[in-house]
């Protein structure tokens, strides 16, 4: 069986040194600005990258009960997913790891925008759009008692907010050399 695994490896090689040794080794194409941009959709804790838009907790209630009622329950503490709401951000009486932390361990608010944003709902990411995905955020943050259910929440309100656990964090974006 050894000598089989040698001479594929042999096969493997020599078609990549083939392949590679062309001029025009074929990889792919070189994305422009347009391309690039599209999908350089990262939110930092400043605010950076937050799209313009705006949602209230109210219209995100009725939002959530369609898209995310299922995986977070009625209030944001039940079902299998992570809980979106706690005091401190915590479940104290919880012994599994995963849903012990709820968003409000978040360090940054803006971080809830970016993580609906990219991958929430869980069956169809980046589905929502950014009018919607305001809404969601505003409504998780009204769920844990930071904001009123109709406080207007756009990019200015949001890098505002401060969370819970904002100070019980390190804070690698502060760091001189990260980005």
């Amino acid at each position: 069986m050894p000598i089989v695994k040698y001479f594929l490896l042999a096969v493997l090689l020599s078609v990549a040194e083939k392949n590679f040794s062309q001029e025009d080794p074929n990889l792919g194409k070189t994305l422009g600005n347009k391309e690039i941009t599209r999908w350089s959709i990262t939110i930092y804790p400043s605010g950076e990258g937050l799209p313009a838009g705006s949602g209230n907790a109210k219209e995100g209630e009725t939002l959530y009960a369609v898209q995310c009622r299922s995986c977070h329950g009625a209030t944001g503490t039940e079902g299998p997913a992570t809980r979106l709401s706690g005091t401190a951000g915590f479940y104290q009486d919880s012994t599994d790891p995963l849903r012990a932390l709820s968003v409000g361990a978040w360090p940054n608010a803006t971080t809830i925008f970016d993580y609906i944003r990219r991958g929430m709902p869980h069956f169809s990411p980046k589905s929502l759009n950014n009018e919607e995905v305001y809404q969601l955020v505003a409504y998780i943050l009204f769920l844990n008692q930071l904001i009123e259910k109709t406080d207007a929440l756009n990019a200015d309100k949001l890098i505002t907010i401060t969370m819970p656990e904002k100070y019980n964090t390190i804070d690698v974006w502060a760091q001189p050399d990260h980005r």
